[in-house]
């Protein structure tokens, strides 16, 4: 008897994931926050604001293009530092030690090649990407239910060997926007530890919506490092010469 309702409650569930496509979650996320129409206009996006870190406010600047062009950077101490940047073929950032601007090396940088195309969702058009997306149940976040989708997108390299490379993404059921992220590290020195991402305040910037309050944390850390955005700016004039590599 035990056996038939569990068989019964397994195929109760599975009817209701049927019934909830992971198309239909991902198509109301992308219309709630604008629609995907307006999404798939963007062509570049400017964030500014302030990472939270030892008591200090640092400005933060991050820009992305449609062509795959980014760079983050912040300011300390009077000092602009580029922690992160790609030009399209090439990646680079600033060496903490020296202070000097270095080239990535090259699995770096092809990895970032790889994820060209994320932006400015990597939900948006996702299947002609190459990317999956995959149902997976119903979890609670900080009290919120969710549906949890997992991401696969473009294999990684990682000493020479391609990797994985999955995302497991928390929409709130009511809204259908993402509250959380989780992606295990594959390289560097927080490798296989897996880093949830939460975001939270979502605000409309010219018709779109997006996360002003962001923490990024190791999973079952109770802290974690925020950043506050307080400025997004749509399709903003920008200097070529901001992404190249400079000695």
């Amino acid at each position: 008897m035990k056996k038939s309702i569990l068989i019964l409650s397994f195929l109760c569930f599975s009817t209701l994931l049927h019934a909830q496509k992971v198309e239909d979650i991902i198509d109301q996320y992308l219309e709630n926050t604008g629609g995907a129409a307006e999404w798939a206009k963007l062509s570049s996006m400017k964030m500014e604001g302030k990472i939270s870190a030892q008591g200090m406010d640092i400005p933060l600047e991050i820009v992305q293009t449609k062509e795959g062009k980014m760079y983050m950077k912040f300011q300390l101490q009077g000092q602009e530092i580029v922690q992160q940047a790609f030009d399209g073929t090439e990646a680079w950032g600033v060496n903490f030690m020296t202070m000097k601007a270095e080239k990535s090396d090259s699995e770096t940088t092809e990895n970032m090649k790889r994820e060209m195309g994320d932006f400015p969702d990597p939900f948006l058009n996702f299947k002609s990407k190459g990317y999956t997306a995959e149902l997976l149940g119903e979890e609670t976040v900080e009290g919120t239910e969710c549906f949890k989708v997992k991401l696969t997108k473009k294999p990684l390299l990682v000493d020479g060997a391609e990797v994985e490379n999955i995302s497991f993404y928390f929409f709130d059921k009511e809204n259908f926007v993402p509250i959380m992220v989780e992606k295990e590290m594959k390289t560097g020195p927080a490798k296989g530890i897996t880093i949830q991402t939460l975001m939270s305040d979502y605000q409309e910037v010219e018709g779109l919506y997006f996360p002003f309050s962001i923490t990024e944390k190791a999973k079952g850390s109770p802290q974690g490092q925020g950043i506050s955005i307080t400025k997004v700016i749509l399709n903003p004039a920008l200097d070529p010469a901001a992404f190249v590599y400079k000695d």
